[in-house]
């Protein structure tokens, strides 16, 4: 692949001939298409795509909220980016059927420097409704009563997820969340971050736990 700029007749996209030119990150790049063959993908280049995949399937229905939670952009690294690759890295188990699965107490739908859930904890109450708790820390490092609570629950056998972004504030202690009739019975994982009132700034998320709806 090379690089170029300002050339006689500056960028192209398209392909001409056995050239392919693009822009990439910035910059105009030509680069040669590949000669036919019966090319095969190594075991580790499988493996690689099949992490990928499994982690893009599970993360692109909150792509909103990683994208405005997860990190800081670096470079030409967005915050979805990140997120998949700390997931590609950390959240993933070996599945003999799938070859591979979410781990979800790894799972992360925040990551930052804000002050986290204090002893947060998720409890079911009637009416399909999730209760959940924490500490109010307001006033330890960074934390504001003002702070905004993100939560994030998923049932795996619908492949759903339900959202509350934010739901209530960090000096409440308590928030319910109602999950539609349609999952009763179902399990769901669920997890909770704190970000500042303008959204700025996020909390690394809190798994909190694994609960089966009545």
């Amino acid at each position: 692949m090379g690089t170029f700029s300002k050339g006689i007749l500056g960028g192209f996209s398209g392909k001409v001939g056995n050239v392919v030119g693009a822009r990439w990150r910035g910059k105009d790049i030509m680069r040669s298409l590949p000669a036919r063959g019966n090319y095969r993908p190594t075991q580790a280049q499988m493996d690689q795509r099949n992490r990928f995949t499994t982690v893009i399937k599970f993360l692109t229905p909150i792509k909103d909220i990683l994208s405005a939670y997860f990190g800081k952009q670096q470079g030409d690294k967005s915050s979805f980016n990140l997120a998949t690759g700390y997931h590609i890295k950390y959240a993933l188990l070996p599945d003999p059927l799938e070859g591979y699965t979410i781990d979800y107490p790894k799972v992360l739908v925040g990551k930052g420097d804000l002050r986290g859930l204090s002893n947060g904890a998720v409890a079911l109450d009637a009416n399909q409704t999730l209760t959940i708790t924490w500490n109010d820390n307001s006033g330890q490092g960074n934390a504001s009563a003002t702070d905004g609570l993100v939560v994030v629950v998923y049932c795996k056998a619908l492949d759903l997820f339900e959202t509350a972004n934010p739901a209530g504030t960090r000096e409440l202690t308590t928030l319910q969340i109602p999950l539609p009739a349609y999952w009763t019975a179902q399990q769901v994982d669920v997890w909770a971050t704190f970000v500042t009132a303008d959204a700025k700034l996020a909390a690394t998320s809190t798994y909190l736990g694994t609960v089966t709806l009545a």
